[in-house]
């Protein structure tokens, strides 16, 4: 499917189609769901149907964490017209910052940090990342919002695999994202039917 085509006859996710698969090999993630992103009305809709489950909650700030969060994250932010806060890789902020070590989605050990300046007892934040696979990422920035003394209101993916972190993350927090039941075996067995017919 073309990157900024939209279907007359969409479908709750049609969007996810435009996902891209990897094409360079087991270093990088499975897919790149970001080519979604290039399309104004996929984007729309995508941020629309993450939000749809936290209508009738009070959201003070969204967090988007490093990198493909931050695209995701702050298009949420506007939508809802609230702020937006960076968790970044360890060694981006040149402030006081809290630190959060975890694992990624490769396995690799990394620590993530936030801003001293803006988390405080009392104040309800969305996290919002694109992907959650292994769960890790995400916990990791959960434990940091709430290490600050902020409220989490609930956590915001394009996917969530149902991986052992991703299971830990749907029992124990408000989730939204944008997979159709029908489509979540094929999430977790990490391949999509709509890759057969794609061409980069």
């Amino acid at each position: 499917m073309d990157a900024l085509a939209v279907p007359a006859d969409r479908q709750k996710g049609w969007y996810l189609s435009l996902m891209a698969p990897n094409t360079k090999g087991p270093k990088f993630a499975w897919l790149d769901p970001s080519r979604l992103y290039c399309n104004s009305q996929a984007l729309a809709e995508c941020v629309k149907d993450l939000l749809s489950p936290f209508h009738n909650d009070t959201i003070d700030l969204v967090a988007g964490i490093d990198a493909m969060g931050f695209i995701l994250g702050a298009s949420v932010a506007t939508s809802l017209g609230k702020g937006f806060l960076a968790i970044r890789k360890a060694g981006h902020l040149c402030i006081e910052t809290q630190s959060q070590p975890y694992s990624d989605y490769s396995g690799r050990e990394k620590t993530m940090e936030v801003r001293l300046d803006v988390l405080k007892p009392g104040l309800r934040v969305l996290i919002v990342d694109q992907w959650i696979e292994t769960g890790g990422t995400m916990k990791a920035a959960i434990e940091l919002v709430e290490k600050l003394g902020a409220t989490v209101v609930g956590v915001a993916a394009v996917a969530i695999e149902n991986s052992e972190g991703g299971k830990w993350i749907k029992e124990n927090y408000r989730f939204s994202h944008c997979i159709p039941e029908e489509l979540q075996s094929q999430i977790d067995q990490q391949h999509l039917d709509s890759f057969k017919g794609f061409k980069s």
